[in-house]
């Protein structure tokens, strides 16, 4: 439990007198549950270095002892109840307690309230074990500890911590430091002053414990080049305004054009660089140890625990890197607070996820590179085989169709043969005249143009080729097929019809090879009217032209397709032919598919079969 009783609260203090006057005429209270510790405080809230020990000192009061223990609080300092004489807080201290059970334990945190907590502990139950809380040394002077009372001290070399300032840059020439005014700020000033004559490298000092907080900014914003800032305390400035430590950091700290430092381990985070601070939660744990062996019971003057010193050095990174520090100035064993983050340590999750994902995304992209290196391999490979393959296919289609190409060349060769043989006559007997001679020698060329045309088809047809695509009309590529087989079906007696509309079926593709295709179809159609009539057999062969696609059948009135070859008709080594091989309708419709085409086949009603190849229209080519 905290009493704490303040300047900004000295409406309140009619009120308590008034409480406590009533409460005295009702009569004692019962006794509390819980031991008591009357909390003499030195400066009111707001003083970064006290706060801090006070609740420090609060929270390890607690837990050392093992169980809660009262605190009742007073600001005893120049602060205290309005600037209220020593006198007037005594009685009041008083009469708080008139008729209340005492407090166990007395304690003073900080240089004032140790300095009243002497001078009027006689009035203020004298009986009672005092304990002087983070007093400097110096404040105490030479007075020694009398029998019933214990001090935790802290000693401070203020003048090592300029030198250690001149040591971080040592081009330092001047110090601004920042003070509070009153007595408090005046002792320290004589204090301080009287250390820095010590400074091995004398620097110039300029005081701010008669200037104004604005003045004190000013000044802070324009100092001279290799300058400093010592922070070591406020309070009220030279107008007599009071200010919290918080306050004027940041406002120092945003206005000066200098580095500050300070004396306290509270200060770090506040806008001082760092430097050899006072550790003071040691010094409040420390104090908190000590009031809880007096509430136990043990003599003051048994306590005597060691003087507190300044601890290691802590830096501050973030003013390190405002004021271009480089950590190589730093005493050894410095630890550095308030570091940046890497990017490793403030997204670490964020950057394994992110390796991660990349790896995922890289194994991707490799496992597709490679996919697609395996795929373009496979089609240069089927490729290759569906090169020979076709070639072996058609050499074996054109041995089949030898007859048919000697009888297509004997005429026209038989032609050149005979005009040749009248031309020799005619000019024997000198009967030639010159209009029958052209007459003659224009049939030999027409004829001799035939028979190259007939050499040129066959010989295309022989030839190792690779699939090349180029717009075709499939109505020429259906002429050149009918061409091929025209002696072979008026040997087997087969009629034959074609449908070719007026639009143009023009599709990207390679003549030869889709000539192939045609060629099979037409020669397995013959073959499957074998045993049919020779009135009976008849192939029709028409196309349908679409908008996308067009459509090419070729259809037979032989006996059909089997039952038994249903579904696996363009597999490899199925046929219904005696010494067929079965693999022709595959090549036939390998070709197709590397057209982007389809080839299906299908029963008549009416007896016989029908194939059907579809092909995409050329986007480039419209309907003509």
């Amino acid at each position: 439990m905290y009493i704490i009783l303040s300047s900004s609260m000295k409406w309140l203090v009619p009120l308590l007198l008034l409480a406590t006057s009533v409460s005295a005429q009702d009569g004692a209270a019962p006794a509390p549950p819980v031991q008591q510790v009357l909390l003499l405080q030195s400066l009111d809230r707001g003083n970064v270095t006290l706060d801090y020990q006070t609740a420090h000192f609060r929270v390890e009061l607690d837990r050392l002892a093992g169980k809660p223990v009262n605190v009742v609080q007073f600001v005893v300092g120049p602060s205290g109840l309005a600037g209220a004489s020593e006198q007037a807080i005594v009685a009041f201290i008083q009469s708080t307690f008139a008729g209340r059970p005492k407090p166990d334990l007395i304690v003073s945190l900080g240089g004032p309230a140790a300095l009243f907590a002497r001078k009027h502990r006689q009035k203020i139950f004298p009986e009672l074990p005092l304990l002087l809380a983070s007093v400097d040394v110096r404040v105490l002077g030479d007075a020694p500890l009398q029998d019933n009372e214990t001090a935790t001290l802290v000693a401070v070399n203020y003048a090592g911590l300029i030198e250690e300032i001149q040591q971080l840059l040592p081009r330092t020439k001047h110090v601004f430091m920042v003070m509070g005014s009153g007595a408090l700020g005046q002792f320290w000033h004589r204090q301080l002053e009287q250390d820095f004559k010590r400074l091995a490298r004398p620097v110039t000092f300029t005081w701010s414990d008669h200037l104004s907080l604005p003045e004190i900014l000013s000044r802070c914003a324009s100092l001279p080049p290799d300058s400093a800032i010592f922070y070591f305390m406020f309070g009220t400035d030279g107008s007599g305004a009071a200010y919290a430590d918080e306050q004027v950091l940041s406002e120092l700290h945003a206005s000066a054009n200098a580095p500050m430092f300070g004396a306290h381990g509270a200060f770090m985070g506040l806008g001082v660089v760092g430097g050899r601070l006072t550790p003071l939660d040691n010094l409040s744990r420390q104090s908190a140890d000590v009031a809880v062996r007096l509430l136990n019971g043990a003599p003051a003057s048994s306590l005597r625990v060691p003087v507190q010193t300044p601890g290691g050095y802590v830096f501050d990174w973030r003013e390190l890197q405002r004021w271009e520090i480089p950590e190589s100035r730093l005493p050894p064993g410095s630890v550095v607070r308030f570091r940046a983050p890497t990017l490793w340590q403030a997204y670490r999750r964020a950057v394994l996820t992110g390796i991660a994902a990349l790896l995922v995304q890289s194994l991707l992209i490799a496992g597709l590179l490679y996919q697609r290196r395996a795929r373009r391999q496979a089609e240069s490979e089927s490729r290759k085989n569906l090169t020979l393959a076709a070639d072996a296919s058609r050499r074996q289609t054109m041995a089949a169709l030898t007859s048919s190409i000697g009888h297509e060349l004997g005429q026209p060769l038989s032609s050149i043969m005979y005009n040749a043989q009248a031309l020799d006559m005619m000019v024997s007997a000198d009967r030639a005249s010159p209009e029958t001679i052209k007459e003659i020698l224009s049939d030999i060329q027409s004829q001799g143009f035939r028979a190259t045309q007939i050499i040129d088809r066959h010989r295309k047809m022989l030839r190792t080729h690779q699939l090349e695509k180029k717009p075709i009309d499939v109505h020429t590529v259906i002429g050149e097929t009918m061409a091929l087989v025209a002696h072979d079906m008026s040997t087997r007696h087969v009629e034959a019809t074609v449908y070719l509309p007026s639009s143009r079926g023009v599709v990207s593709g390679d003549q030869v090879l889709l000539q192939q295709v045609f060629v099979n179809l037409l020669m397995n159609a013959m073959d499957a009217m074998a045993g049919t009539p020779p009135d009976r057999r008849h192939i029709t062969v028409s196309t349908d032209v679409k908008s996308d696609a067009v459509a090419i059948s070729v259809r037979d009135s032989g006996k059909g397709l089997p039952a038994e070859v249903d579904g696996r008709l363009f597999a490899p080594f199925v046929t219904t032919k005696a010494e067929g091989l079965g693999i022709g309708l595959t090549i036939a419709q390998t070709i197709v598919q590397a057209h982007g085409g389809t080839i299906d086949a299908r029963n008549n009603p009416d007896g016989g079969a029908t194939f059907t190849v579809t092909l995409a229209r050329d986007s480039t080519h419209g309907i003509q």
